[in-house]
């Protein structure tokens, strides 16, 4: 039996990097999958983890879609578990050309939907008297700098901020809320953004980041999934309000990747 047989959760941005990867996890440890997300690439990928992986088109950025999927999942299979806040966008622009609307695309999709997301949720959890919450930050904003990235910071590290808030005003009621600070994950994302700075030599610039990272290499969507499982079984009934960080050990050292030449 897996560390999540029957339990509900819900993953956004589940289409493909490390929402698909959370997922899997999710779904391999016995779990009850409902991968939501923007694209319509959310359904073939439902379609491949199998089992009981359900699929929903929603948009983050809207909380009438929010709550249409989460009533539905709710009516459908009588309690919500699981409240994974994993969407993301990354558009890097130096801080004094980024428009309004680059930072509040940032805002609304990494941010304000996790405040959506659990507003949306926590009801059912408080009435059941257990829940797991955990968001996707980054070490990036909470914890380190990259040039270019402030709207991406910022909303990074008020998902800690939100955190923190979420894991005291609902301790009481059997919900933990954790985060997780990812490094450099191999994700479609982040190889975009590396050949963006390295055309044509994206995996030359990647296994140069693997030298530098003390494991030596980027870390895997698959081991993202692994924390998010531990975080949102019944293991850690102890542990709320943390961001761990999953880095390869990078940041106790002092490098910068993404814009190297």
């Amino acid at each position: 039996m897996g560390s999540l047989e029957g339990k509900v959760a819900i993953v956004t941005g589940a289409a493909r990097g490390n929402g698909e990867a959370i997922a899997r996890v999710i779904a391999r440890e016995g779990g009850i999958v409902i991968l939501t997300d923007i694209l319509d690439l959310v359904f073939e990928t439902a379609k491949d983890i199998g089992g009981t992986a359900e699929a929903y088109k929603m948009d983050v950025t809207s909380r009438e879609d929010i709550h249409r999927v989460v009533t539905e999942v709710a009516e459908k299979h009588g309690h919500i578990d699981i409240m994974v806040n994993n969407a993301g966008i990354s558009k890097p622009v130096p801080f004094l050309e980024c428009s309004d609307e680059s930072r509040d695309a940032h805002l609304k999709v990494m941010l304000l939907s996790s405040w959506v997301c659990c507003q949306e949720v926590l009801p059912y959890m408080v009435k059941q008297h257990y829940g797991r919450i955990v968001s996707i930050s980054s070490v990036t904003g909470p914890i380190t700098g990259e040039p270019g990235s402030s709207a991406y910071a910022m909303c990074k590290a008020g998902l800690i901020g939100l955190t923190k808030n979420l894991a005291l005003e609902f301790a009481q009621d059997g919900i933990t809320v954790n985060a997780i600070m990812p490094g450099y994950i191999r994700t479609s994302m982040v190889e975009s953004v590396i050949e963006e700075s390295n055309p044509g030599h994206g995996e030359e610039a990647i296994a140069a980041m693997g030298r530098e990272i003390p494991v030596q290499r980027l870390g895997r969507p698959v081991e993202i999934g692994e924390l998010v499982a531990f975080l949102a079984s019944d293991k850690v009934g102890y542990l709320t309000g943390e961001a761990i960080v999953i880095d390869g050990g990078n940041q106790l050292v002092e490098n910068h990747f993404m814009g190297t030449k």
